[in-house]
C-alpha cells in the first residue's frame, strides 16, 4: 500500500512539473514573439504560425538592412574621400576603393579581419582611432603619410603625401574615418608661393632704381612737384618693404632654424630700446610703456629677430592706442610640468602679454589675424594724424607684420596668440617662449 501511494505521488509530481515546464516555454515562446513583431493581427494564431510569422519578419528585415548596407558601402565606394571602418580591437572591417589606393591596402579582403597597423603603416591615424574610441568624440587630424614598398625600384619613385583625417565613433566601440589627400593642394600653395618669391626677387632692382631716380629728381625740382615725388617715394617703400618681408618670411618657412643666431640677452633692455626707436610715433600722442616683470627675464634667442617682433608689435599698439594711454608689456615666468613615461619633466616658460588699449580686434577678425596681407575691417582701423616729420619714410602696413612676428616666435619653439583683453577692451597678444631654449 505504501507503495502505490509513493508511486501515485511521484507521478503527480512528475505531471505538475511537466505542465509547469510547458506553461514556462510557452511564456518564454510569448515573450520572444511579442518582440519580434507587436501586431494585434496575430493574436489569435496559435505558437507555431506566430513563430514561423515572426522568423518571416525577421528574414525580411535582415534582406532590407543588407539592402540598405549594399547602399551604404556603394555610396561610399564613389565618395571623393577614402572611409575606412575598424571594430574594437582596430581591425578592418570595410574600406572603400579610394581607401585602398590611397593607402594601399592591398592585403586585405572583404569578410576577412586583420589589424590596421598590419595594413597601414601610419601611427598617426592609429593615434587618432584610439583617440576617438576612447574620447567617443570626433575628431580631426593632418599629418604626413609615409607609403612603404618592397620594391626598390618602385621606392624611389614614392613621395610622401599629406592627410587630413575626419573620424566618428561608432556603436560597439567602432570607429569610421575619412581620410582626404591634401597633398594637390599642399603642391598648389608652394607652388604659388615659389611664383610669388621669384617675383618678389625680380622686383627688388627695378624698385631700387626707381627710388634712386626719385630721390635724384626731388632735388632738382620745386614746390609742389616735390610734393609728388615725395609721395611717390613713400608708396615705392611701402613696396620694397612689401618685397623684403615678403622674401624673409619665405625664407623662415623654408628653414626657421638657419635663419636664427642664438645669443644670450636681457629681456628689459630689449623691449625699451624697441620703444626708444619709435618715440617719433609715441611723442605726438603722448603714449607711455608699461613694462613690468618680477624679476631680471634672461633668454637665449636671436636678437634681431625678437627685436623685430616687438617692432611690429608696439607698432600696432601705438596706431589703434588713444592718445595718453598707456602700452602694457607684462613678461611673467611659468613653471610647466610634464610626465614622460614615469618621471615627472618641468619646464620653464616666459609669457609675454602685449596689452593696449586701442579698439581691439574684432570677432571676424580675430581667426585670421596671423594670415598673410589679411588687413582686417577697414571701419574699425583708427586713422592717425602724422606730424610732418613722422610722415617721411613712414608707409602703409604691408600686411605681413603679424605673420613675420608668428613665424619668427614659431622658429624659437614658441606661440603667439591673439586676443581682446578683458578689462582694457584693447589688443592683447601673448607669447609663450621656452625659457630652456631660448
Amino acid at each position: 500500500m505504501t507503495t502505490i501511494v509513493a508511486f501515485l505521488l511521484g507521478l503527480a509530481l512528475g505531471v505538475g512539473f511537466y505542465f509547469w515546464q510547458r506553461r514556462r516555454l510557452q511564456q518564454q515562446l510569448e515573450k520572444i514573439l511579442g518582440s519580434l513583431h507587436k501586431d494585434s493581427s496575430n493574436i489569435s494564431l496559435n505558437i507555431i504560425s506566430r513563430l514561423r510569422r515572426g522568423v518571416v519578419l525577421a528574414n525580411q528585415h535582415q534582406e532590407q538592412l543588407e539592402k540598405e548596407l549594399q547602399i551604404w558601402q556603394q555610396l561610399l565606394e564613389v565618395a571623393p574621400f577614402a572611409y575606412l571602418q575598424v571594430d574594437e580591437e582596430n581591425q578592418l572591417l570595410w574600406c572603400n576603393e579610394q581607401a585602398r589606393e590611397l593607402l594601399q591596402i592591398d592585403r586585405w579582403q572583404a569578410g576577412r579581419l586583420r589589424l590596421l597597423l598590419e595594413l597601414v603603416r601610419s601611427y598617426e591615424l592609429d593615434q587618432l582611432i584610439e583617440t576617438t574610441r576612447s574620447q567617443q568624440q570626433p575628431r580631426e587630424e593632418e599629418w604626413v603619410f609615409h607609403p612603404t614598398c618592397n620594391d626598390g625600384a618602385a621606392m624611389s619613385k614614392l613621395r610622401s603625401l599629406t592627410m587630413r583625417g575626419y573620424s566618428w565613433p561608432l556603436p560597439e566601440r567602432q570607429v569610421g574615418v575619412f581620410v582626404e589627400n591634401r597633398q594637390p593642394l599642399v603642391d598648389i600653395t608652394q607652388s604659388r608661393k615659389q611664383w610669388v618669391s621669384d617675383l618678389a626677387h625680380e622686383l627688388r632692382t627695378p624698385l631700387t632704381s626707381i627710388h634712386l631716380v626719385a630721390e635724384a629728381l626731388q632735388q632738382r625740382l620745386e614746390p609742389p612737384a616735390t610734393g609728388w615725388v615725395e609721395k611717390m617715394l613713400r608708396e615705392n617703400e611701402r613696396l620694397i618693404n612689401l618685397v623684403q618681408d615678403w622674401l624673409e618670411l619665405t625664407q623662415m618657412e623654408k628653414d626657421p632654424s638657419t635663419s636664427l643666431t642664438y645669443q644670450d640677452l636681457e629681456l628689459r633692455p630689449l623691449i625699451e630700446s624697441v620703444w626708444q626707436s619709435l618715440e617719433l610715433l609715441v611723442k605726438p600722442h603722448q603714449l607711455s610703456l608699461a613694462y613690468s616683470e618680477p624679476e631680471p627675464i634672461y633668454l637665449r634667442a636671436d636678437q634681431s629677430r625678437l627685436t623685430q617682433v616687438f617692432l611690429n608689435l608696439l607698432d600696432n599698439s601705438i596706431k589703434r592706442s588713444p592718445p595718453q594711454a598707456a602700452i602694457r608689456v607684462e613678461v611673467t615666468r611659468i613653471e610647466a610640468t610634464n610626465k614622460v613615461s614615469e618621471e615627472t619633466d618641468t619646464q620653464s616658460i616666459l609669457q609675454i602679454d602685449v596689452i593696449d588699449s586701442g579698439t581691439g580686434f574684432s570677432e571676424a577678425d580675430l581667426p585670421h589675424v596671423f594670415e598673410r596681407f589679411y588687413r582686417g575691417d577697414a571701419s574699425r582701423r583708427r586713422q592717425q594724424t602724422v606730424s610732418e616729420g613722422e610722415a617721411v619714410g613712414r608707409s602703409q602696413g604691408s600686411g605681413l607684420g603679424l605673420s613675420i612676428v608668428q613665424q619668427i616666435i614659431q622658429a624659437h619653439g614658441g606661440t603667439i596668440q591673439g586676443r581682446n583683453h578683458p578689462e582694457t577692451g584693447g589688443a592683447w597678444l601673448q607669447i609663450l617662449l621656452p625659457a630652456g631654449r631660448c
